[in-house]
């Protein structure tokens, strides 16, 4: 077992989230209470994983502008910090969450980084390879990354033997999975959108991910929003999970809290339903809630306990 892992945020954003009755689209919209907190696909796992136990250590690109937020929050969370930093503000973007629960997401596109820079970055992760075996690349690319550069980063520590959770999506996704990551989560959308299919069910979907199996990924999961996820394994095991019915506050990182799951019960080489029941547990959790992180122990472990899971049965 390892508790160490690094988590990668090429592109991270400060979020500003703001809680509204309803947003007016073309209108005035009045929001009842708003947050500026450090985000980003990678650092949202790294919150989970370290207050899971790990020894997390995050990198990425961040614009030295802005980065002060950034700082603090590491230090807060305990993480090791080995981003490079870029000319620049990492960008702010901005989530309205309706009472209902629909979020609407204003996603900017981020700072250019230059080839210094990724050389730099290039460097830092291949360093980081000699005393980890866990990677967590998350999250959209910032300009001056192409798909094919983090393809390739992803390619080059799975031959060197690490385990490489991958979680993105269009181009960056297609690209990524070429390069065979040891685990990717993609959404229905997202794998409707790499087999150039609609996917209407979950025959569909299993025929969808048993495509991309193909490729040589060892782990799938497939998040089907309130209906839970299936997994499928390189053995060709089916496993199906399905939380609990919940209050939904906000669907923010509840993905992100997922991979963390994954991640960890892997590190603890955790049995395979147990470790179905605990990501998605903490991600059933993560909904009633704004921000990621564990909030409740307790409340863990209840909604562990009511996490249903089955076999599916292979087509």
């Amino acid at each position: 077992m390892t508790n160490k892992v690094v988590t990668v945020t090429l592109n991270p954003a400060l979020d500003l989230t703001g809680n509204l009755e309803r947003l007016n689209v073309g209108a005035v919209s009045l929001v009842e209470s708003s947050a500026l907190m450090p985000a980003g696909k990678g650092v949202n796992v790294a919150k989970v994983l370290s207050d899971l136990g790990a020894d997390v250590t995050v990198t990425g690109f961040l614009g030295q502008d802005n980065a002060e937020l950034f700082n603090d929050y590491f230090h807060q969370l305990g993480v090791n910090d080995a981003f490079v930093r870029v000319v620049g503000a990492t960008r702010i973007n901005v989530k309205l969450v309706e009472a209902s629960g629909r979020v609407n997401d204003i996603n900017f596109p981020g700072m250019y980084v230059n080839a210094e820079a990724l050389a730099a970055f290039e460097t830092r992760l291949f360093e980081l390879a000699s005393d980890h075996d866990y990677f967590v690349i998350a999250g959209s690319l910032p300009p001056g990354v192409e798909p094919e550069l983090c393809a390739q980063w992803i390619d080059r520590l799975g031959q060197l033997g690490k385990k490489v959770l991958f979680d993105s999506s269009r181009a960056a996704l297609k690209e990524g999975l070429e390069a065979k990551p040891w685990l990717i989560k993609p959404n229905e959308d997202e794998l409707a959108e790499f087999v150039g299919r609609p996917l209407a069910s979950v025959e569909e979907c299993q025929e969808a991910a048993l495509e991309l199996l193909g490729l040589g990924i060892t782990n799938i999961v497939v998040s089907m929003g309130a209906e839970g996820v299936m997994w499928m394994q390189e053995d060709g095991e089916w496993l199906r999970a399905k939380p609990p019915t919940m209050q939904v506050v906000s669907t923010v990182g509840a993905g992100d809290t997922f991979v963390a799951g994954m991640c960890w019960a892997d590190m603890q080489a955790m049995e395979k339903h147990e470790a179905l029941r605990l990501a998605t547990a903490l991600s059933a959790m993560a909904v009633t809630q704004v921000g990621v992180g564990i909030t409740d122990h307790t409340t863990l472990e209840r909604l562990q306990a009511h996490t249903a899971i089955s076999r599916v049965e292979p087509i």
